[in-house]
């Protein structure tokens, strides 16, 4: 029995069986956006003619195309860090400037916290002339219900602290006078005024310049004459001084 051979040529591998691995590599590249435009780029070709087997053809891609892939995406990775880490510099600097705008309002309203409650003398740069509760008969009350201080007729006088205007005029042995509330609740007074330069219900801050000094009402001389009280009437005078120095004024 005669035994036949099969005959027929065992060809190799063709061209599209050798390139596949190498073409999804690059069909993935094309499709993230490394590579766009393969096709058209000199140094991307197969490596001779596509045949002709009805199949998609495939672009082989050589070693030197690979390392301009592989820096290409290293390049792009390098640039995504780059921005990532300028946007984190950028982030950081604007929350450190945030930081520093709320400092500095939070210091602005401290000093503006401590200026609306600070306290000054009445008179700048003077001297109590007659001291609390001194006795004398040039005093209805036989004491003196406040301290004097020095000071020359028109001597600016100055509201002590921060309050509100609520009686000016004449007070009678008092001259003209002025009576302010002050923040703490307090009553301040300020008496024997050649001019007065607020009016009721005016809001004033330590220092500024409320009246001038002289010598109306019952005096014997110009100065100023402040009382501390616990209302706006005569009567409910406490020490000044020691009202003063509570609140920071070396008298």
């Amino acid at each position: 029995m005669a035994f036949m051979c099969a005959t027929g040529k065992h060809r190799k591998p063709g061209r599209v069986k050798r390139t596949t691995a190498q073409a999804a590599g690059v069909a993935a590249l094309t499709t993230t956006g490394v590579i766009g435009t393969l096709a058209a780029t000199p140094a991307l070709a197969a490596d001779n003619s596509v045949e002709d087997t009805g199949l998609t053809p495939v672009i082989a891609v050589s070693d030197k195309v690979a390392e301009q892939i592989d820096a290409q995406a290293e390049a792009q990775q390098e640039a995504a860090q780059q921005k990532a880490a300028e946007e984190a510099a950028a982030k950081a600097a604007a929350e450190e400037a945030k930081k520093e705008r709320e400092a500095q309002a939070r210091a602005a309203r401290e000093a503006e916290r401590k200026r609306l409650n600070a306290f000054v003398a009445p008179i700048a740069h003077s001297y109590v002339s007659t001291g609390y509760q001194a006795s004398s008969s040039l005093w209805s009350s036989g004491s003196h219900t406040g301290i004097d201080f020095h000071a020359a007729s028109g001597t600016s006088v100055h509201a002590v602290g921060s309050g509100t205007v609520v009686s000016t005029g004449w007070g009678g042995a008092y001259g003209n006078q002025i009576v302010i509330r002050m923040a703490d609740g307090m009553y301040t007074q300020y008496g024997h005024l050649s001019s007065i330069g607020v009016t009721v219900g005016q809001k004033v801050l330590p220092g500024q310049q409320i009246a001038l000094s002289g010598a109306t009402g019952n005096v014997t001389g110009p100065h100023l004459h402040f009382e501390a009280r616990t209302t706006p009437e005569y009567g409910s005078d406490v020490d000044p001084i020691a009202y003063l120095r509570r609140h920071g004024v070396n008298v």
